[in-house]
């Protein structure tokens, strides 16, 4: 008995699999009118170097943009009429993506590291633990103090307090109380910021 072979035209054997999708990621649509996608019929015009040009006809700014070697940008479009600068398209989203970023970066962000303590902590583990505070407040980040009472130590409150009291006195040449002593549930808290 002999093959069959199936012929299926315009398709070569070795592509029948799938057809080939291609999924490109989405395009950011820039909503900034530019040149010829500008509808107005005149415009408030700013010249190149900043100067007021006044109402002309959108004609006109296009041919005195095409004269500079520029685009047509449309600034203010919810003004009556628009305004529109002659300007280096390209090179102004250059300079505002690039203001964005330096923004970005001078943003900081603040965290809040926690230390715990026992009302029963001896000095040499509290000098450690007030080292500790300095290098976070160094980082510019907040410390967030915390005493915990165990069982019976709940009645020792007022050693919790004094404990807060002389870490505050001790780390007051680099840091200020932002929140004061304050009990919740079995522990106290307070919160010291960097000056």
């Amino acid at each position: 008995m002999g093959e069959k072979s199936i012929h299926i035209e315009g398709i070569g054997g070795a592509d029948i699999a799938r057809p080939r999708q291609t999924t490109r990621p989405p395009v950011k649509s820039d909503k900034t009118n530019i040149n010829t996608r500008i509808k107005a019929r005149e415009v408030r015009l700013i010249g190149p170097d900043g100067s007021q040009v006044g109402i002309t006809p959108i004609q006109k700014a296009l041919e005195a943009a095409a004269e500079a070697g520029l685009d047509l940008v449309e600034i203010s479009p919810n003004a009556n009429p628009p305004v529109c600068k002659i300007m280096d398209y390209g090179r102004f989203k250059y300079e505002v993506t690039k203001k964005q970023q330096e923004a970005k970066k001078k943003q900081s962000v603040v965290q809040i590291k926690e230390i715990k303590v026992r009302p029963k902590t001896g000095e040499h583990d509290l000098q450690v633990k007030i080292g500790h505070i300095k290098r976070f407040i160094e980082k510019k980040d907040k410390v967030k103090i915390t005493v915990i009472f165990r069982g019976r130590e709940i009645t020792l409150s007022d050693s919790g307090k004094e404990l807060l009291v002389k870490i505050a006195t001790e780390t007051s040449e680099f840091a200020l109380v932002e929140q004061s002593p304050k009990f919740e549930g079995r522990t106290m808290t307070m919160i010291l910021s960097p000056k």
